[in-house]
């Protein structure tokens, strides 16, 4: 029996040649590219302001939690002064130079010994953030055994309600922080805007 093989088409094997991008093609991607990073990094910047006030704030409302807490546990007075050294409470400047948490044995406003008293210690804040006080809290909080503010002079009835506005270098806008303190201690947040504070230096 005769048995043969019918030949098959011709085929081209070879695969089709890629079209790359042209010159004209290749300038043009790079300026959209361009135009979109131009677009996104005032975003992405706001976004990291931003994001540094409320880590900040946070900061600070901790630390006058662990303050008012503490003063209760130990049915002793401690405060919260703002400090360029980190030692001793300086009465220059503003919260932003840095601020400790000590045991005020002598219900005074100074660092006895503070190996001993200083409970807690903040570097500075960020570059170009500030953070004032009103005319109650320009220096200091203090929390007595109840949870309550009180000041160094004028008894029980001397309360330190007020409050403290954070800004950065976009100064007194809607992303600027008021922390608020009551007279019985109690600390809230809020935008600074919403408050009766009108500058970053209520």
């Amino acid at each position: 029996m005769n048995m043969y093989h019918q030949p098959t088409a011709y085929r081209d094997s070879q695969p089709p040649r890629s079209r790359g991008f042209t010159l004209i093609e290749l300038m043009m991607t790079l300026a959209i590219a361009g135009i979109l990073v131009t677009m996104a990094v005032p975003s992405f910047s706001e976004v990291i302001k931003n994001n540094r006030l409320i880590t900040q704030e946070n900061d600070f409302v901790t630390t006058l939690n662990l303050a008012r807490s503490e003063a209760i546990r130990r049915s002793d007075r401690i405060t919260v002064c703002k400090s360029s050294n980190q030692v001793s409470c300086s009465g220059a400047g503003g919260w932003e130079q840095g601020w400790i948490v000590f045991n005020d044995v002598n219900d005074d406003g100074v660092v006895i010994n503070p190996a001993a008293n200083v409970l807690r210690v903040h570097d500075p804040l960020s570059s170009k953030v500030t953070l004032h006080g009103d005319a109650n809290l320009v220096d200091y909080v203090s929390f007595v055994s109840s949870g309550a503010t009180q000041k160094f002079a004028g008894g029980a009835s001397a309360t330190q309600p007020g409050v403290l506005i954070m800004c950065d270098d976009r100064g007194f806008v809607s992303q600027a922080k008021a922390i608020q303190i009551s007279a019985t201690g109690r600390v809230s947040t809020d935008s600074a805007t919403s408050t009766a504070a009108g500058s970053c230096t209520p």
